[in-house]
């Protein structure tokens, strides 16, 4: 395999030219190093918070792409975490520059077959445009890979409202990749995630600036997302949501039993280790933030078996829209079922018999 990248060394990882013929250009501010691993793919917060809109909600326009990713092994140890940024000069997005075939994943992957989980965060979905086909480097990628699973985390959907010309092959595009469950996962960056991208990924933060409260515009732009996932896939999305406290004095030892348990589910635990021989941030929750997760999804899903066959058909169980009920069923359904006592008895010519002497002699008596 001959490679299309170049990767250097640099102080805190590497740096890469995802095509080893780009060359710096006054188009493009990231040019020619798209890809950066290790600490290098830290960004600092201001330009976090302009890409993926936290903590106060999504912002316009928005050129620019961003994925941060990590690369897993099977028992969820991180094997490398990077980030690849979009290139303005070249009109290519970052998902196409890790996904092409001899690009950097194919070539890592090759390299290194241990790794067997590939989680994305992106500011956008992935798209299907026909200047990037995204999607469908993701798909003959998987197909490739058969053992590696892929999640995308994303902060707002891209060009798939009506509007957008290609938004019907976008929309299509993501049903396609959806329907690869459980290999593939589609979900909006939520909850306690937004904890893990500051302490992984932003620079210049301190404990108390990772565990600041999620607002009520990105929580709510969380849910939309959710939602509109939801109903251009037909599958569930994983997700997390963040409500605001509703009272002052509660109980401070159920909510950090609450915010650790989310912490501990869908933050990558080897990425709080030290990499650089220097203190990470103090990671011990602030407990007058006013976040309260209320559904932890478990991230990492199980390895796929070596030697199945990915053109294989398997069925899937889906999350399904369930009818609307009437009041008195969902009053009803809130209750649990009333168990019916139940009699075994054997019913013979002569217990009838008797029982009929029996009412007669009765009669007889009522009579007298």
């Amino acid at each position: 395999m001959e490679p299309l990248h170049e990767e250097y060394l640099a102080n805190r990882g590497t740096i890469v030219k995802p095509y080893y013929w780009l060359s710096f250009s006054l188009d493009c501010s990231n040019c020619p190093y798209h890809i950066r691993t290790g600490e290098e793919a830290r960004v600092p917060y201001t330009e976090f918070y302009q890409i993926f809109g936290f903590p106060y909600g999504p912002t316009y326009p928005q050129p620019k792409h961003l994925t941060f990713y990590e690369l897993k092994t099977s028992c969820g140890s991180l094997v490398q975490k990077g980030h690849a940024s979009s290139c303005t000069g070249n009109n290519t997005h970052p998902e196409s520059m890790l996904f092409e075939t001899n690009g950097y994943f194919d070539w890592t992957i090759y390299s290194n077959d241990g790794i067997r989980h590939i989680i994305l965060y992106s500011n956008n979905s992935p798209c299907n445009e026909a200047d990037h086909c995204c999607i469908s480097k993701m798909y003959n990628f998987l197909i490739m890979y058969p053992d590696v699973t892929l999640t995308i985390y994303f902060s707002q959907l891209y060009h798939t409202e009506a509007e957008f010309p290609a938004s019907a092959w976008n929309r299509e595009a993501l049903r396609s990749l959806a329907s690869l469950w459980p290999k593939v996962t589609l979900s909006p960056i939520s909850g306690g995630i937004w904890h893990s991208l500051l302490n992984n990924f932003v620079s210049g933060v301190s404990g108390a600036t990772i565990f600041q409260p999620i607002l009520t515009g990105r929580t709510r732009a969380d849910r939309y997302n959710a939602y509109a996932i939801n109903a251009i896939t037909g599958v569930r999305p994983y997700f997390m949501d963040a409500l605001p406290q509703t009272k002052e004095n509660q109980n401070t030892t159920a909510q950090a039993a609450l915010e650790s348990y989310a912490l501990n589910s869908v933050a990558p635990g080897p990425s709080f280790q030290e990499t650089s021989g220097q203190p990470q941030p103090n990671l011990t929750p602030d407990f007058r933030v006013p976040v309260i997760f209320v559904l932890v999804p478990f991230r990492d899903l199980p390895p796929i078996h070596v030697g199945q066959n990915p053109h294989k058909p398997r069925n899937v169980v889906r999350h399904l829209n369930m009818p609307p009920m009437s009041f008195q069923e969902a009053k009803d359904h809130r209750k649990p079922p009333i168990a019916m006592p139940v009699k075994r008895a054997e019913i013979t010519e002569q217990f009838a018999s008797s029982e009929e002497a029996g009412e007669k002699k009765k009669k007889k008596k009522g009579k007298k």
